[in-house]
C-alpha cells in the first residue's frame, strides 16, 4: 500500500537533525538493518518534476522515471518491505536523507562533489543538460539575450549555481527569481514576470508537455552544463550502496533500464498522454554500457 506525506518544512528538518542521526548511529546499523527491523522502506518522491518523479490524482500516487528504478530496485532488494512515500523538495531531500528519516531519494538529484561529503549516490542513471525554457513569440533564442533580464529557477537546484558561475564568466547580470518548485518556477515564466526558466532538459520537457499550451513554449539556447542524476542515499553504508548498484547494473545490463526509460521519455505518459521526445543521449547510453558514479565535476572540461 502506498503512503503519501506532506512535505516537511525547514523549521521540521532542524527539530529532526541531530536526534534521528544520532539514533541511527547509536543503534550501529545500516540502512537495510534499519527497513528489515521497521518492515518498511521510505521513498524521498517530487510532486512536480516530471518525468522523472512527480504526483497523480488526488494526491495518492507518486509516478516517473526515477520512482519507478527506486520500486523496481527496492523490490529486488527488500522485497517484503512495505514502500512509504514522502513529498520532498530539492531543498529539503539531502538533510532528510542525512538525519535517516528517508531510506532513498528518487527525485532527480544531481551528483556533485560537494553533495558526495553529505550522502552517497547510486550509479548514474540519467544525464541532463541544464537549458532554459522561453515563450516561442519572445524571440529569445540564446543565454546572451538574458542579460539584464529576469530568469526564473528553483530553489536548490544546480541550474542557481550554473547561472551564478556564467554571471561570473561572462560578466553579466541576472535577475533571478526563485520558485520554491518548478511549477511555480514555470509559472514565473508563463505568466510573464519571468523572461525563461533555467532547468534540466528533461524536466522542461515534462513541464511543458503537461501545460495548459505546450505548443507556446520551447527548449532553446546552449547547454549551461551536463549533470549525471543519481538516486541517493545515507552515506558510510557501503552495504546498501552496493545492493542498489548491483540491482542497477542488472536493470542496465538486461536492457530493461532502456525500456523504462523509454516508458517515460519517448511514450506518452499521463496525465495528459503526450511524448516527451527525448530519446536516450549516446552519453547515457555509453553509461549503460559502463555504469559508474561520478561526479558534475568529472562532466566540466
Amino acid at each position: 500500500m502506498k503512503m503519501r506525506f506532506k512535505t516537511v518544512t525547514a523549521a521540521a528538518l532542524l527539530a529532526l537533525a541531530f536526534g534521528s542521526a544520532t539514533a541511527q548511529q547509536a543503534a550501529g546499523g545500516g540502512t537495510l538493518d534499519k527497513i528489515k527491523a521497521s518492515g518498511k522502506v521510505v521513498l524521498g518522491v517530487r510532486e512536480a518534476s516530471p518525468p522523472m518523479a512527480y504526483m497523480l490524482g488526488a494526491g495518492d500516487k507518486y509516478v516517473g522515471y526515477h520512482v519507478e528504478l527506486c520500486e523496481r530496485v527496492l523490490k529486488d532488494i527488500t522485497p517484503t518491505a512495505r514502500l512509504e512515500y514522502m513529498a520532498v523538495t530539492a531543498q529539503n531531500t539531502i538533510p532528510l536523507v542525512q538525519n535517516g528519516t528517508l531510506d532513498i531519494g528518487c527525485g532527480p538529484t544531481t551528483n556533485n562533489t560537494a553533495r558526495q561529503q553529505q550522502v552517497a549516490f547510486a550509479l548514474t542513471t540519467y544525464v541532463s543538460e541544464v537549458r532554459m525554457a522561453t515563450k516561442v513569440d519572445s524571440g529569445i533564442t540564446s543565454l546572451d539575450q538574458l542579460a539584464g533580464r529576469n530568469v526564473s529557477a528553483s530553489t536548490g537546484t544546480t541550474a542557481v549555481q550554473l547561472l551564478r558561475k556564467r554571471e561570473r564568466a561572462q560578466n553579466v547580470s541576472y535577475n533571478t527569481m526563485l520558485g520554491k518548485d518548478h511549477l511555480e518556477s514555470f509559472l514565473l515564466m508563463e505568466s510573464g514576470r519571468a523572461d525563461a526558466f533555467v532547468l534540466d532538459d528533461n524536466l522542461l520537457a515534462g513541464i511543458i508537455a503537461n501545460s495548459k499550451n505546450p505548443a507556446a513554449y520551447r527548449i532553446v539556447g546552449e547547454a549551461l552544463g551536463s549533470e549525471p542524476i543519481a538516486l541517493l542515499f545515507r552515506k558510510d553504508d557501503p552495504a546498501f550502496k552496493t545492493a542498489v548498484d548491483e540491482s542497477l547494473r542488472k536493470l542496465m545490463k538486461s536492457g530493461e533500464l532502456e525500456k523504462i526509460y523509454a516508458k517515460w521519455f519517448v511514450a506518452a505518459i499521463p496525465p495528459k498522454n503526450t511524448s516527451l521526445n527525448l530519446p536516450m543521449s549516446p552519453a547515457l547510453k555509453q553509461l549503460m554500457l559502463e555504469p559508474n558514479d561520478k561526479p558534475l565535476e568529472t562532466y566540466t572540461k
